[in-house]
């Protein structure tokens, strides 16, 4: 279902041709991201992924740049994350041309022009006051700073005011040089595609590149004794709150039976929590638990937001959930609930171009390998009740717990919060 090859300069490229598709994605996977850098240079990461989209020679100005794709209904976008950085671009397959021309274009000849950093300052300081005045995204910030305190692992991906405003065309040009490299790179192209003629004109595109030495990102090291509990206080019509654990990296084979564990706990409509929390009890119109996995970290949280007096009664009944799943080994039914949620959910998802592109993509990024669905799923469908007890006693541990909440919530709470965070 999908072709890797390796150009000369070391270069990936990875094919995947999907017959009945109308589109067409490129996506480019660079390894690099805020778990790479130094604590004076935290967010640069995520301001060079701006600049790529304020002009080339041929494309001078964001205008330019914009009107490209937006000229044939493309849709385009890059990102920037712990441990990864991505541009893509998904059109009508009859415009793959264009698409590969734009974002080689982008990725190889961007100017950095210095004017256009300084003006970029401003929007950027404007992303992180608009995070700061959304506490269902910060709170998820502020968890991971709890999990890793001050390492790269636990400061956010899009850096400090301070930083921001700190950086200039040297800085820029310096951390652009030592990790975007051909071998520290992936071009995924999925959807409506002849592979052999993808794959040549990548090889066109993108003959030249330098060698660059990047950056090792700092090991995690995992360590905790007792429950933790950071309160960020802010007038707020709810308190958001994230209640997890921490828990296994991308090659502990243990993760399959840990995200079908989080399908059970919160992963959707007939999830334990949703019908505990929300449905008998009224607490939150949104409750959801997720596994988060990368190469040397790896946790398991719950998010919720609710009233402000029913902080304590929400964690509770959390708790509850998670001492009876590591007490109990549940039934075959509610396994075979899950794994077919995960399945069927992934699926459905790689019926787009986007998502095949991103699904090889960063496995090979991260991984240094790929599964195919099939495969994957052959996977869950090896997990048993006992593997999801297992798990589940291996990880709910009062010294791997830590909550963090938002909301106008005293400090002077903490104490009664850590009580509740017994198992």
């Amino acid at each position: 279902m999908y072709k890797k090859t390796t150009l000369e300069n070391g270069l990936k490229v990875i094919t995947i041709p999907m017959e009945s598709a109308n589109s067409a994605t490129v996506l480019i996977l660079v390894g690099t991201g805020s778990k790479y850098e130094t604590k004076d240079i935290n967010g640069i990461s995520h301001f060079l992924e701006h600049m790529f989209f304020k002009g080339t020679a041929k494309r001078p100005t964001t205008l330019d740049i914009s009107e490209t794709l937006d000229s044939i209904g493309g849709e385009y976008n890059a990102f920037t994350s712990k441990e990864v950085t991505g541009y893509w671009a998904k059109v009508d397959k009859k415009h793959i041309d264009t698409a590969l021309d734009w974002i080689s274009d982008i990725f190889l000849n961007s100017k950095f022009d210095a004017e256009e950093i300084e003006r970029e300052k401003g929007v950027i300081i404007e992303e992180v006051n608009m995070y700061l005045d959304t506490p269902r995204a910060y709170v998820g910030e502020l968890f991971e700073e709890l999990l890793y305190g001050d390492i790269p692992a636990g400061w956010q991906v899009i850096g400090t005011k301070e930083n921001i405003r700190s950086f200039d065309r040297d800085k820029i040009l310096e951390y652009f040089k030592s990790h975007y490299s051909p071998a520290n790179t992936i071009i995924c192209v999925a959807g409506g595609i002849d592979e052999k003629d993808v794959t040549q004109k990548i090889s066109k595109y993108f003959e030249k590149g330098h060698e660059a030495k990047a950056n090792q990102k700092q090991k995690v090291k995992e360590f905790q004794e007792k429950p933790e509990v950071s309160i960020h206080h802010k007038k707020t019509d709810q308190t958001h709150f994230c209640l997890g654990v921490r828990t296994f990296d991308l090659f502990d084979e243990r993760r399959y039976a840990l995200a079908l564990l989080a399908v059970i706990l919160g992963g959707n409509m007939s999830s334990r929590l949703f019908i505990k929390v929300r449905e008998r009890n009224g607490l939150a119109y949104s409750i959801h638990t997720s596994a988060d996995s990368l190469t040397d970290t790896g946790y398991l949280v719950t998010q919720a937001g609710i009233d402000h007096k029913n902080l304590e009664k929400s964690v509770q009944l959390i708790m509850e959930e998670y001492k009876n799943l590591r007490d109990n080994v549940i039934s075959e039914k509610e396994l075979q609930k899950a794994k077919d949620y995960l399945k069927g959910t992934t699926s459905l998802s790689l019926d787009a171009s986007d998502s095949q592109a991103s699904f090889y993509g960063m496995q090979e990024l991260l991984e240094k390998e790929i599964l195919t669905p099939e495969q994957k799923f052959a996977k869950i469908d090896e997990i048993s009740v006992n593997d999801i007890k297992k798990v589940a006693e291996e990880i709910f541990k009062s010294e791997k717990i830590n909550l963090a909440v938002i909301g106008p919530i005293e400090e002077s709470a903490k104490e009664n919060l850590r009580k509740l965070l017994k198992l």
